[in-house]
């Protein structure tokens, strides 16, 4: 099978033969030949243009599969095998996955079109480049190809293994991207099915060689491809199966003990001595890139971070109020009421603290950590918040005495939405809850069947909350559903609502808007990677960051990006907008303040750690907690 959706400095070959399309060629009345992407010994990749759009060129892939032989059995397993593919891919939702448009025959030859994707594979760029690539870059490269592999492995009703990790079946697309091509030869898992040996040699782990192949059979050409980038040096020149002859860091010095040891337990030999599939590889991955009290991932360190012995102002262009240190990170995002600041920490503490000096007034201890952002229910005097051991507290206002709590059956990382003397909360039990605030009592809960990290938006007599399955759901204030929309990935993201419309970001890239009273999709944006951080609404435009490191200002009605601004880090923390400006914080431990029309700096302010946080303005004053261990009151 030919390798798919290739970008190369050189022209590819030109097809040949009888039959060969030729540029201006139209297939279906739909499909004009525009150029030639690759091409095989099966048969070619065609650059088209979709002619359903006349206003806009809209280029897509065409995959053509000849089918030339004479053996009427061959040509119908031929076929089959071409359907499978493309039956597998449609089956498919993931962004690194190429979407699929279109699919049929004429005469000797099949055709499947799909989204074209601008870019150059991991092969070329390895070869273009005189030196070795960033080991960040390269590290982050990993880790999308591990969430792609993963989400394969983890795939119902059955797991679906690659079977062909390498670097020229990996594109980096035009926006930075990795996209996984040429499915091929994927098929679903089946324990102690054997097959012909399929794969490329150097990148194919060993049981490949006797037709086995399992999950753990693409963890090892994950562990090739990235040996081969990190190193420079092709496996397919080597002989098989000696990558622990070619130690990582003595090619390459610059690449971390840690993140060898993740990619030689990867090309183990024995498949018990790797990592089961992907998604568990990426945990291992991801552990690299949590940051150390210094706010460096500790992965990329070379060596162990720095204790923070400084505490003293580290803030350029801001003004700090004051600052109250906690005793670990604080994530949750805080709230003020008449004059007092509500926050959680990861030590286990609910913090109540004077806004108009820092001063410490009260804490309430749970058991584990808070991430959950408080609400204050003013009426009832009380402040609610969830924990990671699977309670909701209501806490009085005055003294910080408990007057109830509400058990789950998982940790409560959703923040609490009040309305209608109900808290509206969701659980990782994959329950939505709502409780009368002066009881206490559990009056319904909606099973989402997917965990419920997003906090409930309450508008009018709708209740919108995204699951981490990736649906978004309006129900009525009974808890029953009205509409149901389906993202390609996870909405950690917390809906807002404007004018008729809710927005919120997913995992799988795209800010949406959608109709508030029907679910119906009126635009959407897309990013260049996940999106966490919820969208706050100002002048017109949604403000929304990304993992990307930017913080976008979109035009609210048509979804059209306004302005853009670039960090030096992933945004996971969700904006604030007051006067004419935007607040938040980002992952390379920075506050930001932009101009809310333009996106241009006003002024940012730096911690001692990453910021996740999410800033509360009141009375010009932004408040907001770091992974320093800190809570911020800085001026506006």
């Amino acid at each position: 099978m030919i390798d798919t959706q290739k970008f190369a400095k050189n022209p590819p070959e030109q097809p040949s033969g009888e039959g060969a399309l030729q540029p201006g060629s139209v297939l279906q009345g739909r499909y004009r030949i525009t150029g030639v992407i690759g091409v095989g010994g099966m048969g070619s990749v065609y650059q088209a243009r979709d002619l359903r759009f006349p206003n806009v060129v809209r280029h897509v892939a065409v995959k053509e599969m000849l089918n030339l032989t004479t053996d009427q059995s061959m040509r119908e397993m031929t076929l089959r095998t071409f359907e499978r593919e493309s039956d597998m891919l449609a089956s498919l939702s993931h962004p690194a996955v190429p979407e699929i448009y279109d699919y049929f025959s004429s005469k000797d030859r099949a055709y499947l079109v799909m989204e074209y994707i601008n870019g150059r594979d991991l092969e070329a760029i390895v070869n273009s480049m005189g030196d070795f690539l960033p080991v960040e870059t390269v590290l982050q490269w990993a880790l999308e190809l591990c969430d792609v592999l993963g989400y394969l492995h983890l795939h119902e009703p059955e797991p679906i293994i690659f079977r062909d990790v390498k670097p020229s079946n990996i594109m980096i697309d035009q926006h930075g991207r990795l996209r996984l091509v040429d499915f091929g030869i994927a098929k679903t898992f089946q324990v102690g099915q054997k097959g012909t040996m399929i794969g490329t040699e150097g990148y194919s782990a060993p049981e490949q060689y006797r037709g086995e192949a399992s999950p753990s059979s693409d963890v090892y050409g994950i562990g090739a491809t990235m040996h081969h980038i990190l190193t420079r040096r092709d496996p397919r020149l080597e002989p098989p199966f000696t990558f622990a002859d070619r130690p990582i860091q003595e090619i390459n010095p610059r690449v971390p003990a840690g993140f060898e040891a993740v990619i030689m337990r990867a090309l183990s030999f024995d498949p018990t001595e790797r990592y089961t599939n992907a998604a568990e590889m990426k945990e291992e991955l991801d552990k690299l890139t949590r940051p150390g009290l210094n706010g460096q991932p500790v992965g990329l360190a070379g060596e162990k971070a720095e204790s923070m012995a400084d505490w003293g102002p580290v803030g350029t262009g801001a003004t700090v109020v004051w600052r109250f240190q906690c005793e670990d990170e604080v994530r949750s995002s805080p709230v003020v009421h008449r004059g007092t600041l509500y926050v959680g920490a990861y030590d286990n503490n609910l913090y109540a603290i004077n806004t108009a000096d820092g001063s410490f007034r009260w804490k309430y201890p749970t058991d584990e950590g808070i991430s959950s952002s408080p609400a204050v229910a003013g009426e009832e005097n009380l402040v609610l918040f969830g924990s990671l051991d699977h309670l909701l507290y209501a806490v009085d206002l005055r003294g910080g005495q408990l007057s109830w709590t509400v058990p789950t059956q998982g940790p409560v990382q959703s923040s609490p939405s009040i309305a209608h003397g109900h808290v509206f909360f969701g659980s990782d039990d994959g329950n939505l809850y709502a409780v009368r605030l002066s009881t206490g009592r559990v009056q319904w809960k909606w099973a989402g069947g997917s965990p419920i990290r997003s906090r409930p938006l309450v508008t009018g007599e709708l209740i919108i909350i995204g699951l981490e399955s990736g649906e978004v759901i309006g129900l009525d204030l009974s808890g029953q559903v009205v509409w149901r929309f389906k993202a390609k990935r996870a909405v950690t993201s917390s809906p807002t609502a404007h004018e008729g419309l809710v927005f919120f970001g997913s995992l799988d890239w795209h800010v949406y808007a959608l109709d508030i009273d029907r679910g119906w999709k009126v635009w959407t944006h897309r990013t260049n990677k996940p999106v966490v951080s919820s969208p706050a609404h100002g002048e017109d435009k949604i403000f929304v960051g990304s993992v990307d490191g930017s913080m976008y200002g979109i035009d609210a009605g048509s979804g059209k990006e306004r302005w853009r601004f670039e960090t030096e880090g992933q945004i996971t923390s969700s904006p604030a907008y007051a006067g004419g400006a935007v607040y938040f914080g980002g992952i390379d431990g920075k506050v930001y303040s932009l101009e809310a029309k333009s996106g241009r700096l006003r002024w940012s302010f730096e911690t001692n750690g990453p910021v996740p946080s999410s800033p509360t303005v009141v009375d010009d004053v932004v408040y907001i907690g770091s992974m320093d261990r800190c809570i911020y009151a800085l001026k506006a």
